[in-house]
């Protein structure tokens, strides 16, 4: 598995003037050298919002992946930390030899399909990008504390966590029927927290019969919505809503807009562009031990399904 980035925009030119105040200081301008702990300890989260815009026809017409990559750093002394992600990263040169970045050089070569690619990756300060060009990996003195450590965005190749299944029939003037069906594409042994699937209803809606196989579902007349909340859903489980809408009779009534159903929902150990953290190695000159923890985290950012 490969993981192939586009459009750096760290930038070269301050990595390089970075190295030579370090050389002439021998400080590091993001960390001090005095910094102790009892217990050395890394937390990286890998947290991603998936975004999804799907038609009527079940067409994905819009999906893509924001991430960053957050760091809590509790480590003595000036600690080397190596970051591996999936098997090799792999940069576009004209990428890292450009002040500038590469947003509008040639591309980097893409992986094979099943694979991952990111694009438009920034880094922190503290990450030298020259260490790519001979092991690819991801090294850096590592501030203390908190810090994001990279962001990225990923529009190839996504795996969307929820697959949503909208029928809707309008009854004449009268009435709006609804059958919504959402399946979960993740792994049996994980699940979701917090679902919410918001379907959107007529101005002129009076009232709502609603079952549902799962959770409990709301008409909020003020939000002119059905709101479904699932606060636990196990993956490869489906679960469904039926509802009807009972409309008010309207004279100059206007069509129906159809707004789409949304999605919110938060998963833990899923990502939506398949990055997976390999290693995270930690150097330091008195060769202490220490303990590091992954967690990855998917958010929906704007998940709609039209209708």
């Amino acid at each position: 598995m490969y993981i192939t980035t586009e459009g750096v925009k760290s930038e070269r030119a301050m990595e390089d003037s970075s190295r030579i105040t370090m050389q002439a200081t021998g400080a590091l301008s993001w960390r001090r050298a005095d910094v102790k702990y009892r217990k050395n300890e890394a937390f990286v989260d890998v947290i991603e919002d998936v975004n999804l815009l799907m038609s009527a026809a079940g067409t994905v017409l819009k999906e893509d992946v924001t991430g960053q990559i957050i760091m809590r750093a509790y480590l003595s002394g000036v600690p080397e930390c190596k970051f591996g992600l999936n098997d090799r990263l792999l940069l576009d040169d004209t990428g890292l030899s450009r002040p500038n970045g590469n947003k509008n050089g040639s591309k980097a070569t893409r992986a094979a399909a099943g694979s991952v690619t990111l694009e438009d990756c920034q880094f922190h300060q503290c990450v030298k990008l020259g260490r790519f060009d001979t092991d690819r990996t991801i090294s850096f003195i590592p501030p203390d504390g908190e810090f994001e450590l990279m962001r990225y965005r990923a529009t190839e190749n996504i795996n969307l966590p929820f697959k949503v299944h909208v029928i809707v029939n309008e009854v004449g003037k009268t009435k709006v029927e609804y059958q919504i069906a959402v399946r979960a594409n993740y792994g049996s042994k994980l699940f979701a927290t917090n679902v919410i699937v918001k379907v959107p209803t007529p101005l002129n809606t009076a009232t709502t019969h609603v079952r549902t196989s799962q959770g409990k579902a709301k008409y909020e007349p003020a939000e002119n919505n059905i709101v479904w909340r699932i606060p636990r859903f196990t993956g490869q489980s489906e679960y469904v809503l039926s509802a009807d809408a009972i409309l008010t009779a309207m004279t100059n009534q206007k069509a129906w807009s159809r707004p789409p159903v949304s999605l919110n929902f938060s998963l833990l150990m899923f990502t939506s562009s398949g990055l997976l953290v390999r290693y995270l190695k930690v150097f330091e000159k008195s060769n202490y031990s220490s303990v590091k923890w992954v967690r990855y985290m998917t958010r929906a950012g704007s998940y709609e399904i039209r209708f």
